[in-house]
């Protein structure tokens, strides 16, 4: 690992665009564990926060983007845990306080005092108010928030620490109900959603359903095991409770969150069923009694995942079950992958990779 020249790709200014440039590379102390980046995936949350607004987030800026990383640990601070030097790892997201109750069950996503925090200073994670993993080297506060992979291809392990997680926390929100002949609904075959089917698939005997506005996207569904798959049209929901013998999906996904996901999100919901709102697309729904709702209706708003479910993941790609579909791009084609990314011209997930003259002869 060369300590001379390091690249980032930062946030210099709310509301973009970020920049590739050089920086310092960091020095871990205390319990930092430096990683040298292998792979960084993308995420359309990367293009909410460039395109945010100055008031509109708790960060200040610049920082390095890039919330999905997978690498080596290459440095380690004197008082460092976790994996040692050499090991290949992903690194777990949502960085909370790391020592409340929630924090220390490995929740850290849902962090007791993240309220409390001064996430302007801190971040809530890589990208995220804190540098990122779009770079060379990645500043890690803790060995606790890295999880080995083994020999897992970086750019499949990268998308596992969002994507992967996301998509396996938000099935774990509704398990519960995915007994024997129930139907689940995945609104949105993205870079998420056809890891929920995946999923879905290797760890439920629900029948999945598939929805999405784009014919590949339905195609990617069907690669992924989904049992069936339509078009988002007016007459969606009507098709899909007549798949279900006209009793409706016990559970809906919707990785979209708009008001054209969630209003047939809503009409194809059986009583009593759950519904996962993960997408942050800006749809609203009305809570009244009586109301739209079906009755007994469960709303979750799942965010991000555990590190616990971050370790299943990665399991489970080991095993070779669950699999990202994925387009590579160098660390110096970031800003093409992003533009890419922003135009809905990516099947699956982008993943930025080292450029061919830095990786190791």
């Amino acid at each position: 690992m060369s300590t001379g020249r390091t690249r980032a790709v930062r946030l210099t200014r709310w509301g973009g665009p970020p920049v590739l440039t050089e920086v310092a590379p960091p020095v871990p102390t205390g319990e930092e564990v430096l990683i040298q980046v292998e792979a960084a995936g993308l995420c359309r949350s990367d293009l909410h926060v460039i395109d945010a607004g100055p008031d509109d987030l708790p960060y200040l800026v610049p920082f390095t983007l890039g919330h999905e990383t997978a690498g080596r640990v290459v440095r380690r601070g004197p008082l460092a845990g976790g994996p040692g030097i050499g090991e290949r790892v992903v690194v777990y997201g949502p960085w909370g306080c790391g020592s409340c109750a929630r924090c220390r069950a490995g929740a850290e996503n849902y962090c007791d005092r993240r309220l409390a925090l001064d996430v302007a200073r801190t971040g809530t994670g890589p990208g995220l108010g804190r540098d990122g993993g779009m770079a060379d080297l990645l500043l890690v506060p803790s060995g606790r928030l890295l999880v080995p992979v083994g020999d897992l291809d970086a750019v499949q392990a990268a998308p596992l620490s969002d994507a992967g997680l996301t998509a396996y926390h938000s099935v774990n929100t509704v398990r519960h109900a995915l007994g024997d002949g129930t139907a689940v609904v995945v609104l949105g075959v993205g870079g998420l959603g056809h890891l929920a089917v995946q999923i879905l698939r290797a760890t439920t005997n629900a029948e999945v359903l598939a929805v999405d506005v784009r014919e590949e996207a339905l195609a990617l569904a069907h690669e992924c095991g989904a049992h069936f798959g339509t078009l988002l049209r007016p007459d969606t929901a009507a098709v899909l409770r007549d798949r279900t013998g006209g009793v409706g999906a016990v559970a809906v996904l919707d990785f979209v969150g708009s008001r054209s996901s969630l209003d047939p999100a809503v009409a194809v919901l059986r009583p009593g069923g759950e519904l996962a709102v993960v997408g942050s697309g800006g749809g609203e729904l009305t809570v009244r009694k009586p109301g739209a709702l079906p009755p007994g209706t469960r709303i979750s708003l799942p965010f991000w995942g555990t590190l616990p479910e971050l370790e299943a993941v990665v399991s489970l790609a080991r095993e070779g079950v669950l699999r990202v579909e994925v387009e590579r791009f160098p660390l110096s084609g970031a800003l093409e992958a992003l533009a890419r990314l922003r135009s809905g011209d990516v099947r699956g997930r982008a993943v930025l990779v080292p450029d061919q003259s830095d990786r190791n002869p």
